[in-house]
């Protein structure tokens, strides 16, 4: 007697997060804005007593960059700068939201360099193009508000809804051609609702500092803790 088993396939967390975004029927109109760096930097002076074989190296007052220093732990992780604060060694995450539900369509993490943002928000509407959705705006806020990037979301269709540079060095790459219309506003007001998203992730799902080393690992992680918001939410959305 031969003995038969049944097979039964495990979804990827990139199609957790499509699965759960489509049980709420998502509008045409996608959102996307906001990153968040999430890393580990731990002061060499907070740690335990110093050991002779391995001393500690003070490195206050000295200066750090990609380009001469490297974490011995995860080296795909980047040095960079937040607001005001320090540099910490972080990856730069990405999210993609649905404007009318606050879903998450999709999530990306790619290394801390200074496009990741534009990188990864144009990697997630090709994404969704590979799927035929493809989203008639993009709100996002002024770090997007770029020449590269609003030439590079109107070559894929997509109208950039991105907030107006208040830099009085350089001129906005959106004028009243796009502002003027209705839906511009109502972009920008949605697509605030994102840094609920990161909020929840960070207090939440565990997210404010990455558990795993590698960009693969931390960008699967980030599927997990997305697909995770999305059924919290949808519980709050759907009828009892």
């Amino acid at each position: 007697m031969e003995a038969s088993a049944r097979s039964r396939r495990i979804p990827t967390p990139r199609v957790l997060i499509r699965r759960t975004a489509r049980q709420a029927r998502p509008s045409p109109a996608l959102n996307r804005s906001g990153t968040s760096f999430a890393g580990r930097l731990r002061d060499k002076d907070e740690g335990p007593p110093d050991d002779k074989g391995n001393p500690t190296v003070n490195f206050h007052g000295e200066k750090r960059g990609n380009a001469t220093h490297e974490s011995t732990t995860d080296p795909e992780s980047r040095l960079a700068r937040k607001g005001g604060n320090g540099a910490k060694l972080s990856y730069s995450a990405s999210v993609l939201m649905e404007n009318r539900t606050g879903l998450v369509a999709d999530i990306t993490v790619e290394l801390a360099t200074g496009e990741a943002e534009w990188v990864g928000s144009l990697r997630m509407l090709d994404r969704q193009k590979e799927k035929g959705l493809v989203p008639t705006a993009l709100g996002a806020d002024a770090g997007y508000d770029v020449q590269r990037f609003v030439d590079a979301t109107r070559e894929r269709g997509v109208t950039p809804h991105v907030a107006q540079t208040r830099d009085v060095r350089r001129a906005s790459r959106v004028d009243g051609r796009t502002t003027r219309h209705g839906g511009y506003a109502l972009s920008q007001r949605a697509r605030k609702r994102v840094e609920e998203i990161f909020g929840w992730m960070k207090t939440v799902g565990g997210f404010r500092k990455t558990r795993y080393r590698g960009q693969a690992r931390t960008g699967l992680w980030a599927y997990f803790v997305a697909a995770a918001y999305n059924l919290t939410r949808m519980a709050r959305l759907m009828p009892p």
